[in-house]
């Protein structure tokens, strides 16, 4: 066993793994805090994604293994070769080979991602042994090869299904085809029947019931970040994005992908402005790997000042953000999963204009948010009258926090991943001495 603090060379974190290789460095072993360990086999956690980085599935990635190195147990996650390293009690990063020295990989699915899912696999592969595994938890396309493998070795399966696979990919030209849907869905239905248990984002269990009635689903509700943020923090904010006087704030923060809905919101911003000149559009999240925004009216408000666009920020400044904002919006245009800001927003206490989703009502409901249809004039009438009436406003924000505070806390979310492991884990086989 590593020491407390140490980094873990390849070859010293493979004796610990039956001496096996894996190519490529290894990340932080235990952080020493105080949390005893359980004894027993450890997890065995594979997520292709850069890891850590502050987006999407990584941040959920990492409130899963703080949950787990608070309840004492031991993982070893094995994860792309780009990231940077984490101090959690119990942890061992264990990072696959980068073959052509890729610094980065952008949100979505990229050739990149492929490329770096070969080593992943093989590392995977080479690692699996049900002595010292409790079981396998696979994040997303990992979930694949991880299937076969946790059959063949007697292990069992905790699929993450942060997103529907078949559901991203049929938006994609030409997997759009009906055959290629077909084929698709037929993927995921072989993954979900071989899983031992499956956790989805919010909003995705319903079409895990529909496809395999039979298999255990569970959904995430992750827990809402801290949002604290002092008045001269966000004043600091403004004079920063040149936001002059005291004009609101309409903010967006998540990625700049084609179904988070930006075209239609920055369509908005006109109609948003004819009624209230001196509001500003905030839109957190660039990230030139993967474009800006697709939209032929972006520039010309970005020179007007009615647009601010704003990289992608590190978690802990997101507070300040929040805080700045009088509207927040989520103006999701498809997608089964839940987008973790959403949890953020609720904690933030400020109005929140989301588009009238499936997903979006899993957590959202008419007393906290302002629910519109997915198009521009909703989106621009939505967010006109919370602005507009400034009592309401403030009722729903309060309404958000009191739900968040209620539904969303970080002990709930522990326990909840002790419940999730202990029902996974409780027919997995001993392992062999």
């Amino acid at each position: 066993m590593t020491q407390s603090g140490e980094h873990l060379t390849v070859d010293s974190a493979l004796e610990e793994s039956a001496s096996v290789f894996l190519a490529g460095a290894a990340g932080s072993a235990m952080a020493g805090s105080g949390v005893a360990e359980v004894p027993g086999r450890r997890i065995l956690v594979v997520a292709p994604q850069p890891f850590y980085e502050d987006r999407g599935t990584p941040i959920a990635v990492r409130q899963v293994l703080q949950a787990l190195g608070e309840l004492g147990r031991s993982v070893d996650l094995l994860t792309f070769p780009i990231g940077n390293d984490i101090r959690v009690p119990g942890l061992s990063i264990l990072r696959s080979a980068n073959p052509f020295g890729f610094q980065r990989v952008p949100i979505g699915l990229s050739l990149r991602k492929v490329i770096l899912d070969v080593p992943l696999v093989w590392a995977l592969r080479r690692i699996v042994d049900p002595a010292r595994y409790s079981c396998i938890h696979a994040v997303e396309e990992a979930a694949f090869p991880a299937a076969v493998l946790a059959r063949r070795h007697g292990i069992p399966l905790l699929y993450d299904m942060q997103s529907s696979l078949a559901e991203q990919l049929a938006w994609l030209d030409p997997m759009g085809l009906s055959p290629t849907r077909r084929a698709l869905n037929a993927m995921e239905r072989w993954l979900l029947r071989r899983s031992s248990l499956v956790v989805t984002s919010a909003g995705l269990a319903a079409r895990v019931r529909a496809m395999v009635p039979e298999v255990p689903v569970r959904e995430w509700h992750f827990p809402s970040a801290p949002t604290d943020s002092t008045p001269v923090g966000v004043q600091s904010l403004r004079n920063e994005l040149g936001l002059s006087g005291s004009g609101p704030v309409v903010l967006y923060s998540g990625s700049f992908e084609a179904y988070q809905g930006l075209p239609e919101l920055i369509a908005a911003i006109p109609a948003v402005r004819a009624r209230v000149p001196d509001v500003t559009f905030v839109l957190v999240g660039a990230d030139r790997a993967n474009g800006l925004v697709a939209h032929e009216n972006a520039g010309g408000l970005v020179t007007a000042g009615a647009l601010r666009i704003v990289d992608r920020q590190p978690r802990e400044a997101m507070a300040s953000y929040l805080a700045l904002a009088d509207v927040l919006v989520s103006p999701r245009a498809y997608g089964g999963n839940l987008p973790l800001k959403v949890f953020d927003y609720l904690a933030a206490g400020r109005p929140i204009v989301a588009t009238d989703i499936p997903t979006h009502r899993t957590v959202l409901a008419e007393d906290r948010a302002v629910l519109v249809a997915p198009r521009t004039e909703a989106l621009a009438q939505g967010i006109l009258s919370v602005l507009g009436d400034p009592e309401r406003a403030q009722r729903l924000g309060a309404a958000a926090r009191r739900y968040a505070q209620a539904h969303f806390g970080w002990s709930r979310f522990v326990d909840s991943v002790e419940t999730l492991y202990a029902e996974v884990e409780r027919d997995a086989p001993v392992g062999r001495a």
